[in-house]
């Protein structure tokens, strides 16, 4: 119990802290005036209320964090912020419920970027603007965030830093101190959104647009302020802005740091997730261009390949902009795309899914096991870029995998016996705990979440949690050990 209330301490402080999040959207209600100034103060004044009480009620509990209170923070941490999130959604969108409320604050926050709105062109400014905010606070974390600052009110942040980062990036700082490591990558990561913004504005976009799709781009969360999402600018200038953007954004921000502070590009050409990342990319965009002109569905080679390559980026950033309707794509394409979403974000990046870093060691472990049964008497480390994995790591991995697969294969069976469709169940929970978007069928990139059921909603809202939180974090408060002394 003492532990439980030291996490609510915390957690108590990061609501104080996201309350400084309204300030974006208060800021765009005061300048657009659009009506939408009460409900964010509002809901401003409620995460800081929250906050503060939480903070003093639990205050003579407050102590060092345990390793395994890592991840109930987390969890929790997470799940409450979405709560205080969807209350500016619902007191200024009265027609949503508070399950689609909480849906889209969550969609949102995990970078999923699925939506259950429609007229997205008609919105006040200021609640698109909220969807992107709150899209580029959960790219890299809030608790992240609160790594940089926690330590300065007296609570160490390592317990959070190891159960929030994905992949191996948790062992591997910048500096030696994890506050001077979490500042350094918001430092990263925040220079590279202005970046995107003069990009966006250079080939054609308003600074409102520009500001709203460098938020979504550098978090992949792929949410857009148009019904029609990027196809709605007609531009190949834009379309490769955002190529390029997602592309840095689904590798590693450790990677790009050591390459800004040594000034050299090698240091990507040595990250075999970044090679690997390219070629699979590149190699699916050719695929694919060629079986689309071949299928008939473009003209030609040229307009194959502008579609092509800009939604298999998309896809395997695990972002999620749409330029066109890849659902009435031959099922091969974006079923091929969805595998991609799957395997292909960096470790340490702002995408979800397996990562690229655990699909190399389950490949090279797939490959050694083959070895094995010819030469069982020999010696096979496995290897990457040189490096041997230790067989902790590919235990963790493989435990990793079928934890991730049995999770789909739950929520999927879940979601089939709610009534809904084959197709449309499994891509929208891969979609979902992939934290990307489209699916197919009644979730494709011609439509929204909105059409979802009451529980239907509720599974997938879980699905990106679970996703969000790289699986573990959220499963391993269901287990008995954890909750023994």
């Amino acid at each position: 119990m003492r532990s439980l209330l030291s996490v609510l301490n915390v957690i108590g402080s990061l609501l104080v802290m996201f309350s400084a999040a309204y300030l974006i959207p208060i800021a765009s209600a005061v300048l657009n005036r659009d009506g939408t100034l009460a409900a964010f103060c509002a809901a401003a004044a409620t995460s800081l209320g929250l906050g503060i009480a939480l903070y003093v009620i639990t205050l003579r509990f407050r102590q060092e964090l345990k390793p395994r209170d890592g991840y109930l923070l987390v969890t929790l941490g997470w799940t409450l912020i979405a709560a205080v999130a969807s209350i500016p959604l619902l007191l200024v969108l009265p027609q949503l419920s508070i399950t689609a409320g909480y849906f889209e604050a969550m969609s949102d926050l995990s970078t999923t970027g699925a939506t259950v709105l429609t007229g997205l062109d008609h919105l006040p400014p200021t609640i698109n603007l909220w969807r992107a905010t709150l899209c580029w606070v959960g790219g890299m974390g809030i608790i992240i965030l609160a790594v940089a600052i926690l330590p300065l009110l007296g609570v160490g942040g390592m317990q959070i830093y190891k159960a929030e980062t994905p992949g191996p990036v948790k062992d591997s700082k910048l500096k030696p101190r994890i506050m001077q490591t979490a500042r350094l990558l918001w430092l990263v990561y925040g220079g590279l959104t202005g970046v995107c913004v003069v990009a966006l504005m250079a080939a054609g976009m308003g600074f409102f647009d520009a500001l709203f799709h460098a938020f979504a781009t550098v978090s992949l969360g792929g949410i857009s302020t148009h019904d029609a999402n990027i196809g709605y600018y007609h531009s190949t200038a834009i379309e490769f802005v955002l190529i390029v953007f997602m592309l840095i954004a689904a590798m590693n921000f450790a990677t790009h740091y050591l390459a800004l502070r040594r000034g050299s590009l090698r240091i990507y050409v040595r990250d075999p997730e970044v090679q690997w990342l390219l070629i699979a990319v590149a190699a699916s965009t050719v695929m694919l261009t060629f079986y689309l002109a071949n299928q008939g569905v473009y003209p030609d080679l040229e307009t194959a390949f502008r579609y092509a390559s800009f939604n298999v980026v998309s896809m395997a950033t695990d972002c999620g902009f749409v330029s066109t309707d890849f659902g009435l794509w031959p099922l091969f394409a974006p079923m091929w795309m969805l595998l991609l979403s799957c395997l292909c974000a960096n470790t340490g990046s702002t995408g979800g899914g397996i990562k690229m870093f655990r699909t190399m060691v389950l490949i090279k472990q797939a490959s050694r096991e083959l070895f094995v049964l010819i030469h069982p008497q020999a010696e096979t480390p496995l290897r990457i870029s040189g490096a041997t994995i230790p067989n902790r790591i590919v235990f963790s991995v493989l435990a990793f995998l079928f934890l991730y697969l049995l999770s789909i294969v739950v929520l999927t069976l879940a979601m089939l016996l709610s009534g809904m469709d084959f197709i449309s169940a499994v891509t929208a929970v891969v979609v979902c705990i992939n934290n990307t978007h489209p699916g197919l069928g009644v979730v494709g990139p011609g439509a929204t979440f909105q059409s979802l059921s009451m529980l239907q909603t509720w599974i997938c809202t879980a699905a990106m949690l679970i996703g969000r939180l790289e699986v573990f974090s959220v499963l391993v408060l269901f287990t008995p050990a954890f909750w023994r002394k």
